[in-house]
């Protein structure tokens, strides 16, 4: 473990390379949302602290539900506090592109709310619930102001979407596409050699709620991109939202937070490639928990829970106001990974880490 404050062992002095990760930002419409302004903190501190830097990694859930009114303040957050801030690189979450299966959410919504058999499906669901409505209000069998309190608490409590004149259920591929156009992501899955470092990023190919899904091309990809240049001393870093089952902190069975579809196929990809450090996001296990720095026992490389910087969740199963996120040192021998409170300003302690190469 390195404590904060140490330097490296670099001949030089200072570390071949540097880069921040953030994750879990969930920025939403309301500019003074809680989220929102810990994410303007959090690029105050990265101004500060990151001289050098040659990337800001983001682990995925950019925004809290994917609407374009939240990444209309995704993109004006950072048009204002963006400036000076090294080049950002993104991963996509549940919270980006994520649908669940929305044919038995609206069949959920329908039961409830008394309305089955009444021929509405997803492609018409909106102008039939609201012929529905204007029917059953003239008369007067339905109150139109407890249909809609229906209609809201479907969509806030079983999809996760506030209520407004403009929701839609929309198609995986169009919040895929928002994504990809309001981040600047040029594809789902891509890779960057930054530095002389290879980073690789990965996400999913299905619009599940909470899960990821990975293609057998994606994999495969994946397998060979790790094979690249390849040398044990040599680090590769790599960033997918969701951990592995029973690896970091919030992946355990009990916790319910993994979230890979392939998770034996994925893990026994990454076992041939023992140079690959993973970071993920998607717990949002605080920092001070243990269990946020899996050494891979022997059979998996190393991985790390990149905590979020929107809000925390604890050991104890609570929420917790926070915000957290990593700067990661390259040296010659080791990489240095360090956990930094940005609400605080400060280090934290338990939270540094040393990964030996070679």
């Amino acid at each position: 473990m390195h404590m904060p404050g140490q330097t490296g062992t670099n001949q030089g002095g200072g570390p071949l390379l540097s880069f921040q990760i953030i994750t879990d930002t969930h920025v939403r419409t309301d500019r003074n949302h809680t989220y929102n302004m810990n994410l303007v903190r959090a690029l105050q501190d990265l101004k500060v602290q990151a001289q050098g830097s040659a990337g800001i990694m983001h682990v995925g859930d950019v925004t809290d539900h994917g609407l374009p009114e939240e990444y209309t303040e995704w993109e004006r957050i950072w048009a204002e506090h963006g400036d000076s801030l090294p080049p950002l690189y993104l991963t996509m979450g549940n919270h980006d592109v994520g649908l669940g299966n929305w044919e038995e959410r609206l069949n959920q919504f329908l039961r409830l709310s008394g309305l089955e058999g009444q021929d509405i499906t997803l492609d018409n669901w909106k102008e039939r619930l609201e012929e529905i409505r204007a029917s059953a209000s003239e008369q007067a069998e339905v109150d139109p102001d407890l249909w809609k309190g229906q209609l809201g608490d479907f969509l806030q409590q079983v999809v996760g979407m506030e209520v407004n004149e403009d929701i839609s259920l929309e198609h995986w591929q169009e919040r895929l596409e928002r994504f990809l156009e309001k981040t600047d992501t040029e594809s789902i899955y891509h890779d960057h050699w930054v530095n002389g470092y290879h980073f690789i990023f990965l996400g999913t190919e299905e619009g599940l709620e909470i899960f990821c899904s990975l293609s057998e091309e994606q994999l495969a990809w994946l397998d060979a991109k790790l094979g690249e240049k390849s040398a044990p001393d040599r680090p590769v870093f790599l960033f997918l939202h969701q951990p592995l089952k029973d690896t970091v902190a919030g992946s355990y069975e009990q916790q319910k937070w993994y979230g890979v579809v392939q998770d034996a196929e994925l893990k026994a990809v990454l076992a041939r490639h023992p140079q690959t450090i993973l970071f993920t996001g998607h717990t949002h296990w605080e920092l001070e928990a243990p269990n946020n720095h899996f050494d891979g026992q022997g059979k998996l490389p190393t991985m790390f829970n990149a905590a979020s910087v929107a809000y925390l969740w604890t050991d104890d199963d609570e929420h917790k106001d926070g915000s957290q996120g990593y700067y990661v040192e390259v040296y010659r021998d080791h990489v240095l990974v360090r956990g930094r409170d940005f609400t605080r300003g400060e280090w934290i302690e338990s939270a540094q880490f040393r990964v030996e190469l070679g």
